[in-house]
C-alpha cells in the first residue's frame, strides 16, 4: 500500500534551513548528507578563523541561545473572530501570545515576507517584565503564564540588578527572537529598534552579531522627552536611541519629504529660468593636484584654486558656466554654484530626530488620549510620527509588511493605518497583565481592558471608527468622491485586523521534551489524534500556516460531493476536514488539480484501500503533493 505523507505539525527547522541554504551555496562540502567541514575549511581558504579566541559579545546562557533557536514549536495560532474586524477582507494582523513562540510560528509562512520591523522591547531598567532565567520558554510556560494551566512553580518577574546576571538575562530573552526576527526581513528589508543607555551597547554588538556589521544604517537619537528633570547630582535625559538595521544591500534608505523649512534658504534673485536656488560649495572635499588650476572671468581676472582644488575638471567647470549652474560674484572675485530646488526631490535622514519633527512622549500619551475617552491606560507609547518616520525611511509600498513584535499600546497599528501606504500590519503582543497600582493601570480598569493585548485591541477598533469618521466627513464634503489614485479609481484602505491568539495545537503531537508523559498515553495519540474541542476553522488555521501559507491569504469555501472544502490562494492548497471521506469527493478534489492538498488522516476511517485509491486518483491529476494530518 502506497503511503500517504504526514504534514510536519511542527515548526520550520532552523537547523534544516541553514543546512539547505548551505547545501545549495556548497554541493561539494556534502556527504550522505552530512557537512565535512574539513572540506568546507579547504572550500573556504583563508577566511577560516582558527583562533581559540575571537572578536565578539559573551554572555551567560548564549550557548543555550542557540537551542532555544532550534526547538520547533509544536504551538498553533488559533482564530478569534469575535475580537476581530472585517475578518474576511483584512490583512491585518493582532497575534497574542509570547513573542516568541509566535515568530517560530511564522517562519513557515513569512520567511522573507517582511518589510520593515519596528520593536521597542524592554529597555532592561529593572522594571519590566523579563522571562525566567531557566529558559523553559515553551508552550507550557506561556500557558502558565496566562492562566490556562497550573502555575507549577513557574516564576515572572522583574529583571533586578539584584536578581544576578542582570544583563545577561536580557540579551537571552532578546537574541533568539532578533534571530528569528531577521529570518521574516525581505532581502530589501530594515529593522528599528528602540532602546536607551541601560542595554544600547550590548544591542549594537548583538544586531552586529545577527545583522552583520555591514548592514548597520545608524544608531539614530530621538528626543523623547523636552521638559527638564530635576534629579539631584545627574543629567536630565531627554534621549533614546534606535538602531536601524537592513537585512541587505538590497535595502536603500528613503529620502525623506521636504518642507517650507527645509526649502527657506532658495531664492531666486537673479530670475533663473530653472527656478529657486541657493549657493552650493564649488571647493574639492579631498586633495586633487589636476583640479588646481587659474579660472579667467569674463573681463579678464583671475580667480585662484581652493587649497585641494575645484570640484571639476576644466572642461566640466566651463560647460556649467555655460549652462548658467555657475555664475561669477558681481565682483568677479569667486564663482557661485546654483543648486536647483527642482532638482532636490527629498532630504536625506539625520541622525537626530527632534521631538517637534516626530514627537515626544508626551505627545504619544495625548494621541492615546484623545483616542480613550480623556484617559491614559499605557505608560510608554510610541509617538506615531516617530513610526511615520521610520515608515518614510523604509520606503514601504501598498501591500508591504510592517511587522512588530514588542507591540504594547498598538503605536504601530495606529501608524500603518493612518499613513498614506495602505501597508499591511502583524503585531504580536504578551497578554501582560495591568499594574492596577499605576495610574495607567487604573485608567486601563477603568475602560474595562485587563490586560495589555486589551489595550491594543481596543486602540485598534477606535483608531478604525476615527478613520471611518474621517472618511464620512471627507465624502460628504467632496460630494461623494473619496481618495482617489493616480488612475482615479477608488482606493479602498484596509480598516480591519484578523486576532489569533497562540494556543496548544489542535493535533495531539508527540513532545519529546514532556519526560513525564506516559509513553501509553503518547501512543493513544494515533488513535485520537485531533482534540475534540477544536473547531473546524481552528483546525484549519493550523494546517494552513504549517503549509507555509500567511493568515491573510484568499480562502473560499467550496461544496464537492456533499463535503466541505478550503480552497486557499485560487487552488493552490485545498482543505478537507471531513470525518468521512469517499472516493467521489477525493476525486472531486483531484480533478481540480491543485498544487497541494491536506485531509484528515482520520477521515479515511482506517480504510487502507480508500488511502491507495486516493493516492493513485490524485497522481492521476498531477496532485504529487498530497498529504494528510
Amino acid at each position: 500500500m502506497e503511503q500517504i505523507e504526514k504534514l510536519d505539525l511542527k515548526s520550520m527547522s532552523i537547523p534544516e534551513d541553514k543546512k539547505a541554504l548551505l547545501q545549495q551555496l556548497f554541493p561539494e562540502v556534502f556527504a550522505e548528507g552530512k557537512i565535512d567541514f574539513e572540506k568546507l575549511k579547504q572550500t573556504l581558504g583563508e577566511d577560516i578563523d582558527t583562533a581559540s579566541e575571537r572578536f565578539g559579545l559573551s554572555w551567560a546562557g548564549k550557548s543555550e541561545c542557540f537551542r532555544i533557536i532550534q526547538e520547533p514549536s509544536i504551538a498553533t495560532l488559533k482564530p478569534a473572530k469575535e475580537e476581530s474586524v472585517n475578518w474576511d477582507t483584512t490583512g491585518n494582523l493582532f497575534i497574542e501570545g509570547d513573542n516568541l513562540e509566535v515568530l517560530k510560528q511564522l517562519q513557515k509562512s513569512y520567511y522573507g515576507e517582511v518589510k520593515m520591523i519596528f520593536i521597542d522591547p524592554p529597555y532592561n531598567t529593572g522594571n519590566e517584565f523579563i522571562y525566567p532565567d531557566n529558559y523553559k520558554e515553551n508552550l507550557d510556560t506561556y500557558l502558565a503564564y496566562t492562566g490556562q494551566v497550573n502555575e507549577d512553580g513557574k516564576k515572572f518577574s522583574t529583571n533586578t540588578e539584584t536578581s544576578g546576571r542582570f544583563h545577561s538575562k536580557w540579551l537571552n530573552m532578546m537574541y533568539p527572537r532578533l534571530y528569528l526576527a531577521r529570518n521574516l526581513l525581505k532581502k530589501d528589508g530594515v529593522i528599528f529598534i528602540a532602546i536607551d543607555d541601560n542595554e544600547i551597547h550590548n544591542l549594537r554588538s548583538l544586531c552586529n552579531e545577527i545583522f552583520g556589521e555591514e548592514n548597520f544604517i545608524s544608531e539614530i537619537i530621538w528626543q523623547h522627552s523636552v521638559q527638564p528633570k530635576g534629579y539631584t547630582d545627574k543629567f536630565s535625559v531627554h534621549h533614546n536611541y534606535i538602531l536601524c538595521y537592513k537585512k541587505s544591500d538590497d535595502f536603500t534608505v528613503n529620502e525623506l519629504e521636504r518642507t517650507e523649512e527645509h526649502n527657506k534658504n532658495y531664492s531666486n534673485p537673479d530670475n533663473d529660468p530653472n527656478g529657486a536656488w541657493r549657493s552650493g560649495d564649488v571647493r574639492n572635499a579631498l586633495y586633487r593636484p589636476n583640479l588646481i588650476y587659474d579660472i579667467t572671468t569674463p573681463s579678464g581676472k583671475t580667480i585662484t584654486p581652493p587649497e585641494n582644488g575645484w570640484r571639476w575638471s576644466k572642461d566640466t567647470l566651463q560647460e556649467k558656466i555655460d549652462s548658467g549652474e555657475i555664475i561669477f560674484s558681481e565682483d568677479e572675485s569667486r564663482i557661485i554654484r546654483k543648486i536647483y530646488l527642482k532638482n532636490q526631490s527629498g532630504r536625506a535622514p539625520e541622525t537626530i530626530w527632534f521631538a517637534d519633527e516626530v514627537g515626544s512622549t508626551r505627545d504619544a500619551s495625548s494621541s492615546l488620549k484623545d483616542l480613550f475617552d480623556n484617559e491614559v491606560p499605557f505608560d510608554t507609547p510610541k509617538p506615531i510620527g516617530l513610526i511615520n518616520r521610520m515608515m518614510q525611511i523604509a520606503g514601504l509600498k501598498s501591500g508591504e509588511i510592517v511587522l512588530d513584535f514588542f507591540a504594547g499600546s498598538a503605536s504601530t497599528a495606529q501608524a500603518v493605518l493612518e499613513s498614506k501606504y495602505n501597508a499591511k500590519f502583524v503585531l504580536v503582543q504578551l497578554p501582560e497583565p495591568i499594574d492596577n497600582a499605576k495610574p495607567q493601570g487604573k485608567a486601563a480598569e477603568k475602560l474595562g481592558l485587563n490586560n495589555i493585548t486589551d489595550i491594543g485591541k481596543e486602540r485598534i477598533r477606535r483608531v478604525i471608527d476615527k478613520i471611518k469618521k474621517e472618511q464620512s466627513e471627507k465624502k460628504e464634503a467632496a460630494n461623494g468622491s473619496l481618495f482617489k489614485d493616480e488612475q482615479g479609481n477608488k482606493q479602498e484602505l484596509d480598516l480591519g485586523f484578523k486576532v489569533f491568539k497562540l494556543d496548544k495545537s489542535n493535533f495531539k503531537i508527540w513532545d519529546g521534551s514532556i519526560e513525564e508523559e506516559p509513553l501509553e498515553k503518547q501512543l493513544k495519540m494515533g488513535i485520537d489524534h485531533v482534540d475534540p474541542n477544536s473547531s473546524a476553522e481552528d483546525i484549519f488555521y493550523e494546517i494552513l500556516l504549517k503549509s507555509g501559507f500567511g493568515l491573510n491569504v484568499p480562502v473560499e469555501t467550496l461544496e464537492m460531493a456533499g463535503k466541505k472544502v478550503y480552497s486557499v490562494a485560487d487552488d493552490a492548497l485545498m482543505i478537507c476536514l471531513d470525518k468521512n471521506l469517499n472516493k467521489e469527493v477525493i476525486k472531486a478534489i483531484a480533478e481540480k488539480e491543485p498544487a497541494r492538498v491536506v485531509c484528515l488522516d482520520e477521515g479515511f476511517k482506517g480504510n487502507d484501500q480508500l488511502k491507495t485509491n486516493a493516492v493513485q486518483i490524485m497522481k492521476s491529476h498531477n496532485v504529487e503533493d498530497f498529504k494528510t494530518v
